[in-house]
C-alpha cells in the first residue's frame, strides 16, 4: 500500500503545484484568474489526496506486502488473488444499467436515468448474492 500511497500523493502535489502555476499564468495573461481550471485542478489534487492518504493510513496498519518491499521476490507475490465469478452474467447488466442511466443523462429523461438506476441497483445485488440462492447455494 505504501506505493500506491506514494502514487496518489505525488500526483496530487503535482496537481497542486500546476493550479498555483496554471492560476499565476491566467492571471499574467489575461487579468484574472481562470476560475474554472484552477478550481478542476485543486479539487483533482484533493480528492487524489484523500486517496492517498487513505492508502498511507492502511498501509502502517498491515504488513509489508511484497510489492512495498526492496528485497522481495517475485515468488512471493504469487498465490490465489481472489475468486472471481467464470460464468456471471450479471455484470453485463450492470453494464446496461449504466448505458440506461448514460443516454438519460444525454437526453435529458430523468426516468430512464431513474430506470438505469434500478437496474444498476438489482443488478448488483443479483451479483452479490449469486452464490447463496438458487443452484449455487451451500448445502444447509
Amino acid at each position: 500500500m505504501k506505493l500506491e500511497a506514494r502514487i496518489f500523493n505525488w500526483i496530487a502535489l503535482f496537481c497542486f503545484v500546476v493550479a498555483g502555476i496554471y492560476a499565476g499564468w491566467t492571471n499574467w495573461n489575461s487579468g484574472g484568474v481562470e476560475v474554472a481550471g484552477t478550481t478542476a485542478l485543486i479539487l483533482s489534487g484533493g480528492l487524489l489526496g484523500i486517496s492517498g492518504s487513505f492508502f498511507w493510513f492502511v498501509s502502517r496498519r498491515i504488513d509489508a506486502r511484497p510489492e512495498d518491499r526492496n528485497d522481495a521476490e517475485i515468488a512471493e507475490g504469487a498465490g490465489e488473488l481472489g475468486f472471481f465469478s467464470p460464468g456471471s452474467y450479471w455484470p453485463v447488466a450492470i453494464a446496461f444499467g449504466a448505458m440506461l442511466s448514460a443516454i438519460g443523462f444525454a437526453t435529458v429523461q430523468y426516468w430512464l436515468v431513474g430506470l438505469g438506476v434500478l437496474v444498476i441497483l438489482y443488478s448488483v445485488g443479483g451479483l452479490l448474492f449469486e452464490y447463496y440462492v438458487g443452484e449455487r447455494a451451500p448445502l444447509r
